[in-house]
């Protein structure tokens, strides 16, 4: 059995040259746990104190809460209460907005709906407008290709020399039939040397007939144009424009040598050219051809003086033929002339007639108007008591009585 006394007299320790028993440490031991359980009761005292203290704190914030939630929940009621009579008060409004709004959508539908007619009517008809604006651009179109159908026709034509000489002649041929009639002109007449013109017109009184001749030159006149446009230095147009007034001079010569017959033709020729572009080219560049011609008496002339020639001949063709017929006018004058005077004897006779009955109404009218100057007399008269009538030896016989008896004799008799 361990004796506690030595047990705790043995030292464990040297601290500091101390020597430090088993009960000295139990004493430590001890002080130590009474220090904890002293401090163990004071904090489960503090602690149990901080729990009342929490538990009222606890309380008064519960009934605190308790109001604020009471608070609360009236506020809630009172929120309700307003959110209600809001809810009521938006519904109202918003039945008013939407009836507004439905109004508002109605008349913009109505103005839209009418907005929609009218630009559905001004686009069908700009559609119809721009529909007979492309029916006359197709119409100019299918002109403008006809147009230039006929253009590369003419360029064909007037690309080949008998081509080209065969439509000189047939403008010159449609002036001419346009302003003449049939007799008054001849195609392709055979003259006495042989040779034959285009046209000669037959002059009035026994004048020789004109000629006309359509073949004009035009190779060397389309070689100075296409000279003009590939040739920069001017010597090839040069020299084309010496080779056109070498064949214009050529074809001059050969109009006056072969046309112009004394006694059979007239002493001056036409020399037809069919462009109005070329006749003012000619005279304004080759006037010495010009002078030339016109002093072998050939007359250059364009369409448009071809046919004021035309027109002249026609007037004077008009004026020889009223003047071949002017003793037929002068007869049928004269026998206008007897009419008039018969016609003016009888309209003189129907005036002395007008006359007389003239005269015989005036008269007719004075005897009228005494017949009723009379009747307002007899009518104007005022009768009293009549007298005894006389015996008839008694009665006077005067005057006034006895044309009454004759009157009186007279109407019996009628």
């Amino acid at each position: 059995m361990i004796d506690l006394d030595t047990l705790f007299s043995q030292p464990i320790a040297h601290i500091a040259g101390t020597a430090i028993t088993f009960g000295h440490a139990a004493l430590a031991a001890g002080a130590i746990l009474l220090v904890l359980f002293a401090g163990l009761a004071l904090a489960l005292w503090r602690s149990a104190g901080a729990r009342a203290a929490a538990a009222i704190d606890a309380a008064e914030r519960a009934r605190e809460a308790d109001a604020r939630m009471a608070a609360i929940l009236q506020a809630q009621a009172e929120m309700q209460g307003r959110v209600g009579a809001m809810a009521e008060v938006f519904g109202a409004r918003q039945a008013e907005l939407n009836q507004a709004i439905g109004q508002r959508l109605d008349a913009m539908t109505g103005r839209l709906g009418q907005t929609m007619t009218e630009q559905t009517r001004s686009t069908q008809e700009n559609l119809a407008k721009l529909q007979e604006r492309l029916a006359v651009i197709d119409t100019a179109q299918t002109n403008i290709q006809s147009l230039a159908g006929q253009v590369v026709q003419l360029q064909s034509i007037l690309s080949n020399k008998q081509t080209r000489g065969a439509f000189g002649q047939a403008r010159m041929e449609a002036i001419v039939s346009d302003g003449l009639p049939n007799t008054a002109y001849a195609l392709q007449a055979t003259l006495s040397n042989g040779s034959r013109p285009d046209c000669i017109v037959h002059m009035p009184n026994g004048a020789p007939p004109l000629v006309i001749d359509a073949k004009f030159p035009l190779e060397a006149w389309n070689a100075i144009r296409a000279a003009g446009e590939t040739d920069q230095s001017g010597e090839a147009q040069r020299a084309a424009q010496q080779a056109f007034r070498r064949d214009l001079d050529v074809h001059i010569r050969a109009i006056a040598d072969k046309y112009l017959l004394a006694g059979e033709t007239h002493d001056t020729a036409f020399m037809f050219v069919p462009s109005e572009s070329v006749f003012a080219e000619i005279h304004e560049s080759f006037e010495a051809i010009v002078q030339r011609a016109q002093r072998l008496r050939v007359v250059i002339v364009s369409p448009s003086l071809l046919m004021l020639s035309i027109q002249v001949i026609r007037s004077i063709l008009k004026d020889a033929s009223m003047r071949e017929q002017a003793h037929l006018i002068q007869g049928e004058v004269v026998r206008l002339m007897e009419d008039v005077g018969r016609l003016d004897e009888r309209v003189r006779k129907l005036q002395a007639h007008f006359g007389q009955a003239s005269r015989d109404i005036d008269e007719i009218l004075v005897s009228s108007g005494k017949v009723t100057k009379r009747g307002q007399r007899i009518e104007a008269l005022e009768f009293g008591e009549l007298p005894a009538p006389p015996t008839d030896e008694a009665r006077p016989r005067s005057a006034e009585s006895r044309t009454g008896q004759l009157r009186l004799r007279v109407v019996d008799e009628k």
